[in-house]
């Protein structure tokens, strides 16, 4: 009896994965002892590599009067933990908005408040009001790291995890050695790594909420995705790249079913709920309301900033956007063709929701956000980043693809950071795990691998003479930004063919949408 249940127990164990001839690459024994045992085992590595990454310099490092994100961050948290709710907002004496004014939702300053309760707790100086200014202390540093550490740890990784239980829940195609490389892909992302431990953010917060939501969509609990899908748009705006998503395929799934006003209602409902939770202490007036809500849209900055590889950006060496255009008129066009990039994908949704074409419509619906919206950063190559990883198990030469050109487009940010020898060493580390193997070959799943070899080789060629070019030469003095266009061209161009690339890909998962599925309209 007990024999029998033992053997029971280590069924159950593994019964996540399928048994493979072929599955002796280097994952297969933490698989083999259960996705809970891989998931900590690259987890712990994936924490030790972000805590050797913050070893490093962080954004506007010993660089007065303004400093960078980092103190950005470390000012939001003397803000909110020194002044009431209501003035978090205010333009004041103890509240100067013109040095790093709060400029994100409600949630984020929540977690200003929290975290600067930790500092606060154990390092008062480094939150002190007015005197903790460009604070830069070692133990300052270190709570500042920590923070960034623990929300990694509390919101993404398990996220990730619930993702990966979800999305090969029932799969046949699925090998152990799939579940493991697909975890290490996810959770091992260069580029998210140097964003958040080095140059210093919190992207892991909301882009974790995100995950978490998806996850909810994968698994039929379309409420709880809501409800994360609020809070992470309540934590950074930016997460609106991927609202078209969510909302063309939750009103596609309502628009089948029986009752789908009663369901739209319900959706509804969990999202305004979920808003005024959030936005709570600034709903006593129309005023408060609005100076929070004019706090996250700075149309004064122009249309982008910087050398960002997004249409506008990259097109301004013919047409002068800013010099030509009223911010007025900028803000129309821009809405006009993100509306435009984005639509196609959002009728395929509403046509035919699948799960498949959801996570689709999650890249391709952020590819457009970030090639035209307004406002676009450098470090907005996250979101589609993002989908492109949740999908590395259907498409993982376009994840290694977008993934080494969204590394590239943020080169000459790291590099002003100091952060050159860290951006190659997870470069080399993502390479190595990606080519692991066991690994799930390139050609089962993406029609890219038909490039030439000629064309990929050059193209990766010429990403690395930039790469030398940019550390190594000095660009002429009538052009100080020669180099930083270069890059942006290319990486431009490589964003555009792989969003072209997605939405035919997801638009032919329409052909897929067999009768069978077509009977279950009504549920």
């Amino acid at each position: 009896m007990r024999a029998r249940e033992v053997g029971k127990r280590r069924e159950r164990k593994v019964k996540i994965v399928e048994e493979n001839d072929d599955d002796d690459g280097p994952y297969w024994y933490l698989v083999q002892r259960g996705v809970s045992v891989s998931f900590m085992c690259i987890s712990i590595f994936a924490f030790l590599v972000r805590l050797a990454v913050s070893l490093y310099p962080y954004s506007g490092a010993n660089n007065p009067p303004m400093y960078g994100d980092y103190e950005a961050q470390r000012h939001w948290m003397e803000i909110t933990v020194n002044l009431s709710p209501r003035e978090w907002y205010v333009n004041s004496t103890t509240n100067d908005l013109s040095y790093w004014g709060l400029d994100y939702p409600p949630l984020t300053a929540y977690q200003s408040y929290i975290h600067g309760l930790f500092l606060k707790f154990f390092n008062p100086y480094s939150v002190a009001l007015f005197t903790s200014r460009g604070h830069e202390s070692y133990i300052g540093k270190l709570l500042m790291r920590w923070t960034v550490l623990s929300s990694d740890a509390l919101v993404f990784f398990p996220s990730v995890l619930y993702f990966v239980v979800v999305y090969y829940k029932g799969r046949s195609d699925r090998r152990t050695n799939d579940i493991a490389w697909h975890i290490a892909m996810i959770l091992l992302n260069p580029s998210l790594i140097l964003i958040d431990h080095g140059h210093f953010q919190y992207n892991c917060i909301s882009l974790g909420l995100t995950v978490g939501a998806v996850a909810a969509i994968l698994s039929q609990k379309d409420l709880v995705a809501c409800a994360l899908f609020s809070l992470a748009l309540n934590h950074k705006q930016m997460s609106a790249y991927f609202a078209p998503a969510f909302f063309s395929h939750l009103l596609g799934k309502c628009l089948r079913r029986q009752r789908p006003l009663l369901e739209v209602s319900q959706l509804g409902l969990v999202v305004i709920g979920t808003f005024i939770a959030v936005w709570w202490p600034y709903l006593r007036s129309i005023d408060a309301f609005l100076g929070v809500l004019s706090r996250l849209a700075p149309f004064e900055r122009g249309i982008y900033e910087d050398y960002v590889a997004n249409f506008w950006c990259t097109s301004s060496i013919l047409i002068k956007w800013k010099r030509l255009f009223t911010t007025q008129y900028l803000k129309i066009l821009s809405f006009t063709a993100t509306i435009a990039a984005v639509l196609p994908s959002m009728v395929q949704q509403i046509r035919a929701p699948t799960c498949q074409g959801f996570l689709y419509g999650l890249l391709n619906s952020s590819f457009s956000f970030y090639l035209f919206s307004f406002q676009v950063h450098e470090k907005s190559i996250l979101l589609p980043l993002l989908p492109a990883s949740l999908l590395a198990f259907e498409e993982p030469f376009l994840y290694r693809w977008l993934t080494h050109y969204a590394l590239l487009s943020m080169f000459p940010l790291l590099v002003r950071d100091k952060l050159s020898l860290p951006y190659v060493a997870l470069s080399f580390l993502f390479i190595l795990l990606y080519y692991a193997p066991g690994r799930r070959k390139e050609g089962e799943a993406i029609s890219l691998t038909n490039l030439k070899p000629s064309l990929t080789l050059s193209l990766l060629s010429c990403s690395l003479t930039l790469h030398i070019i940019y550390l190594t030469v000095t660009p002429p003095e009538k052009y100080p930004f020669l180099f930083e266009f270069l890059i942006m061209l290319l990486c431009f161009s490589q964003f555009v063919l792989l969003t072209i690339y997605t939405n035919i890909k997801q638009w032919k998962l329409l052909r897929q949408f067999t009768s069978k599925d077509k009977e279950k309209k009504l549920i």
